[in-house]
């Protein structure tokens, strides 16, 4: 078996996190009188933390002091409204179950905050995850190989025995820089076509093919 370690992004590959992030990017965008956003509008502006999404949502014009009122309400509203639509993508589970069989252990990578990440894994995924790291304000975020490397080291995985799974660039730039490998996952926030010019090791379209190619 080639993988010791797999490293899961959270939001839109074990997660599909995006109306309770819409309802929350929403809210905070009323409350300052700006045009909400649309579902797959807020799909593009998530994966390198709730500041960049913020800062990306509300108009270009907005000065300092107007960013740092939505970012507040953005959090205040998320941190409250977490896990009311929030669930795993089909499979999730039972991939995470058979890696644990395989004796493959699985982490999660995320730059969402930390208290949401941890308890959204507590929530959909008890006891199948060695390791969680949301944001942590002195590790840089991704696509930084920092979180990774943290995960690895703490968990004693080597750089060929780690995949990175996640579904955006930034996931692919993360286990580009940490040196490992990387597979793209096609069902979450990044179509194929919207990752530019990345190379992508390994893609998959379903959690089954995934699963296959960890367990192989």
């Amino acid at each position: 078996m080639k993988y010791e370690l797999v490293i899961f992004d959270l939001d839109g590959t074990l997660l599909d996190t995006l109306d309770d992030l819409t309802r929350a990017v929403n809210h905070a965008l009323g409350l300052q009188g700006f045009p909400l956003r649309t579902r797959d509008e807020v799909r593009h502006l998530i994966g390198n933390g709730i500041a960049s999404t913020m800062r990306r949502a509300i108009p270009e014009n907005s000065n300092d002091e107007v960013f740092r009122r939505a970012l507040s309400d953005f959090r205040d509203y998320y941190l409250s409204h977490v896990n009311e639509s929030t669930h795993p993508y089909s499979g999730i589970p039972d991939l995470l179950n058979a890696m644990c069989s395989a004796g493959i252990r699985a982490a999660v990578n995320s730059n969402k905050v930390d208290t949401a990440t941890r308890a959204l894994c507590k929530a959909h995924l008890p006891g199948k995850l060695a390791f969680v790291m949301g944001e942590q304000p002195d590790i840089p975020k991704k696509p930084a190989p920092d979180g990774a490397l943290q995960i690895m080291q703490v968990l004693g995985a080597r750089r060929e025995g780690t995949l990175y799974v996640g579904d955006g660039e930034t996931d692919i730039q993360t286990a580009a820089n940490a040196g490992i490998d990387c597979a793209w996952v096609a069902w979450g926030y990044r179509k194929a076509s919207e990752l530019g010019d990345l190379a992508i090791p390994h893609a998959f379209a379903s959690v089954r093919e995934l699963e296959n190619f960890i367990l192989r």
